[in-house]
């Protein structure tokens, strides 16, 4: 099927490949630096941004066909790859099929969780869908106010507040209205596990990178995830939540750059200078306190006119 994509930059091929409830957009604080190096290719998955759903079952098999048959049909494969989330489970998955990507770069993968983290991921997550998309008339002024990201945010962000405010937006919008979020949910949390790759089975490096805050896909993953995958490396995000690309961009941009690069580099060469790191801040109680105010007058202002 056909996927739409955007295509920056020039260079060697990347592949950048979202999230759930995402778009190619999602990638725009990262975007023009990955640029500057690389022809990059960011992809809308089916039933994302502007790509029409799968035919049948949205499952995280029929994903990673399609975008097999996309890199097939755009003589791209063996591309370099990045992925998050539920993207950074899918480059997972082409990489362990072997043949469709070089390198990769997985920021924060789902499909890691056992037990009791199942049902807090999927109710959690399906429970911000409904919020998101409830306040969906009250976004823009939200996310625009470091207060409204602070109350909506820490889910996914360990630094809501500073979290660039367009890209907060942009996001927000594409959660609400993608149209295979609850199936792809259920698939995520209910679906096909994923499968590993056996030591001395990839060809190519492959990363996962972690955020020690992530309320998402917890740290606590990370060690299954490398079992699953033995042949690759393992970098945390300090001060970060579920998206590095949100609270670190330029950290994850150097471990993107350095991981394509394919030459050694040292977790200190990546991470920001001591002196530099932004560490994780108060945030005023007046703001939490705006924010939550701003939050129940919306959503009494749109059971009112839902009423009406």
């Amino acid at each position: 099927m056909a996927l739409h994509f955007i295509r920056r930059g020039t260079g060697t091929p990347l592949l950048l490949v979202h999230g759930i409830g995402g778009s190619w957009r999602s990638w725009n604080t990262i975007l023009d630096a990955l640029a500057a190096k690389h022809e990059v290719i960011a992809v809308d998955l089916p039933g994302h941004g502007d790509s029409a759903p799968l035919p049948g079952a949205q499952t995280i098999g029929a994903l990673a066909d399609a975008l097999t048959d996309f890199l097939t049909e755009q003589h791209l494969l063996g591309i370099d790859a990045v992925g998050s989330s539920m993207g950074a489970r899918l480059v997972l998955e082409l990489a362990r099929r072997g043949g469709v990507l070089g390198a990769v770069v997985s920021l924060d993968p789902g499909g890691f969780w056992e037990g009791w983290e199942v049902p807090v991921f999927y109710h959690s997550v399906a429970v911000s869908q409904k919020l998101v998309a409830a306040l969906q008339p009250l976004m823009p002024a939200l996310m625009h106010s470091a207060a409204g990201r602070t109350a909506l945010l820490p889910q996914f962000s360990a630094r809501p507040w500073a979290v660039d405010a367009d890209q907060a937006q942009a996001e927000m919008h594409s959660f609400a209205h993608t149209p295979v979020f609850g199936e792809m949910l259920d698939q995520l949390a209910h679906g096909e596990v994923q499968q590993g790759a056996p030591a001395g089975s990839l060809s190519a490096p492959v990363v996962i990178g972690w955020g020690r805050q992530d309320w998402v896909c917890l740290p606590r993953q990370a060690p299954r995830a490398l079992a699953k995958f033995p042949d690759a490396r393992l970098y945390w995000f300090e001060n970060c939540g579920h998206f590095p690309q949100w609270d670190q961009p330029a950290e994850a941009t150097r471990l993107i750059l350095a991981t394509l690069s394919r030459q050694a580099y040292r977790d200190e060469d990546i991470a920001p200078p001591a002196e530099g790191t932004v560490a994780s801040r108060a945030v005023p109680k007046a703001a939490v306190a705006a924010a939550g105010l701003a939050l129940v007058a919306g959503v009494v202002w749109l059971l009112r006119r839902r009423k009406r």
